[in-house]
């Protein structure tokens, strides 16, 4: 951490940690007295552990702690109610900071249920989770809206993003039907959603869907082979929501997808988003707050403007550049514009009425509404904004069958990749499927990195012009073959080959750079996000 965050960033711990963390014994304000075994409903409140005195407000923010600490009333958790047949247990969770666990209806519907508060302790070293750091962190989660997640699916509905519906409920304190822990969740305030993975779980928002699978088995199939392909449009309006509803946690893990067909046996998937709990994060109002927020650009405040598109985008960097580097930039504006008209303000209205309990409605209601509303006149600016942020650097891969690269300098301000398939080619022609075309602006786009993954691949390279983008070339494990015979004005190449030093047929032009080594890892590339 830079020098001049230290003093805030220990005064922000100290006065997080002004009193020994803890959770609030239980949700409910009458705790003391027993809960009626018929009773249908409780008076809780979220967390009222975050409240903070004068001294604490000023230097961390006010954030949410009042809707945290509001008593709402909250309907009791009855597994056997919730959905024809009951819930019943299958499997604890793996959250880092939720706790969670998923149940299943006799239909075999998938089910989340996870704890609205959050414990960052496995997120610590186990040497610091003793120390002020447990409290500073863990007080960092007053800065999301505990029922912010209640309020998104009808504007999701609008907007054309599937969704899951949740529920707030309160669990007794002697409820057994959690499963073997079912104690983690007694006395607290849970969240409860249908859970869109698996084959048994496509109904509702996905219903036509011939597959739905996590982002972690999705995207091994979509390297593997030329049949299955992420719909960037889709994307892009999804994205643009979490935007205007500051979502800045959307990472890999954060997304299912559901498989279309398509003509000649392809498969488009399109997202279906998940886990809205940081939506109308609220961080940056406090002094200390304030301050490291200018060191870690996602933790902004959500209110009439956008602080921070580069800030929205960090955490779901790897899905961004594998899920849009077809999508040029009049999709991103057009679905701007398409959000525009589809979140009207009897939407917005409606949604943050019936989404917020009443008592939360009340004083945090009016506020959002207004600033969903402000922020809705400045889509079209975000859409333009988070093109360019994606353009800057652009991944275009291949799959693990034969595809030819033709990258075409046309001009000073046009450069066009094309991917074709070169699986059964049709008799007569070089070529088969179009798999991918983009024209690339070097205003807009600096590097256009090309991987061939697996499969015996060309990389075709042509054109004379003044100015271009990079081209980066990663041709894989196998024999690939690359030509290059275009040029570029100036002293730096701007073909790059990167891969093994020895079994590719590569002819070198006067514009390409020779980077290939005797690394393997020299055309390495992560397929899931796992890094491998």
């Amino acid at each position: 951490m830079n020098y001049r965050y230290a003093l805030p960033f220990l005064l922000l711990s100290a006065t997080a940690c002004s009193r020994k963390p803890f959770f609030q014994p239980d949700a409910r304000v009458a705790y003391t007295t027993p809960l009626p075994p018929t009773a249908d409903s409780a008076l809780v409140t979220a967390g009222r552990h975050y409240q903070r005195g004068p001294l604490g407000r000023f230097v961390l923010g006010p954030h949410y702690r009042r809707a945290w600490a509001e008593p709402v009333t909250l309907p009791v958790f009855r597994p056997e109610r919730l959905a024809p047949g009951g819930l019943k247990f299958v499997k604890m969770g793996g959250g880092f900071q939720t706790t969670s666990l998923t149940m299943a209806d006799p239909a075999g519907h998938s089910y989340a249920v996870r704890t609205i508060d959050k414990n960052p302790e496995k997120t610590l070293p186990k040497f610091l989770r003793a120390t002020f750091v447990f409290g500073a962190v863990r007080d960092a989660t007053s800065a999301a809206m505990p029922y912010g997640a209640f309020v998104v699916p009808p504007l999701a509905e609008a907007a054309g993003v599937p969704h899951s519906s949740p529920r707030p409920y309160y669990v007794r304190p002697d409820e057994t039907g959690l499963g073997p822990e079912s104690e983690r969740f007694q006395g607290r305030v849970v969240l409860v959603e249908r859970r869109y993975e698996g084959k048994e779980n496509i109904d509702g928002p996905v219903a036509g869907a011939s597959d739905l699978d996590e982002t972690e088995d999705v995207l091994p199939a979509r390297y593997e082979n030329q049949r299955d392909q992420l719909d960037g449009a889709a994307f892009v309006r999804a994205r643009l929501l979490d935007m205007w509803l500051g979502d800045w946690d959307r990472h890999e893990g954060q997304w299912s997808w559901a498989a279309y067909p398509q003509p000649d046996r392809q498969r488009r998937w399109q997202p279906v988003p998940q886990d809205r709990d940081q939506v109308f994060f609220r961080f940056d109002d406090g002094w200390a707050s304030w301050v490291v927020s200018k060191a870690v650009a996602k933790f902004r405040t959500f209110g009439p403007r956008y602080e921070s598109i580069a800030g929205y985008t960090r955490n779901a960097s790897f899905i961004d550049s594998r899920a849009l580097p077809a999508v040029p930039r009049a999709t991103y504006l057009a679905a701007a514009r398409e959000l525009q008209q589809r979140l009207t303000d009897a939407v917005i209205e409606q949604a943050v009425r019936q989404g917020l309990p009443p008592a939360v409605y009340a004083y945090e209601g009016p506020r959002m509404i207004a600033s969903l509303k402000a922020r809705r006149t400045q889509l079209p600016q975000v859409a333009n904004e988070f093109y360019h942020l994606q353009a800057e650097e652009v991944l275009v891969a291949g799959t693990d069958e034969k595809e030819r690269f033709v990258v075409e300098r046309l001009n000073d301000t046009a450069t066009v990749v094309s991917v074709y398939s070169l699986e059964k080619v049709p008799a007569g022609q070089s070529q088969g499927q179009l798999l991918y075309s983009r024209s690339f602006d070097p205003r807009d786009t600096k590097t256009v990195r090309l991987h061939g993954l697996k499969g015996k691949d060309e990389f075709l390279v042509s054109g004379q012009v003044r100015r271009s983008p990079f081209i980066n070339i990663y041709g894989g494990p196998h024999e690939d073959m690359v030509r290059d015979s275009s040029r570029v004005t100036g002293l730096r190449k701007r073909t790059r080959f990167f891969d093994t030093a020895r079994n590719n047929d590569f002819q070198r032009g006067s514009e390409i750079k020779d980077k290939t080594s005797h690394d393997v890892l020299s055309h390495a590339f992560d397929r899931d996000g796992s890094g491998r």
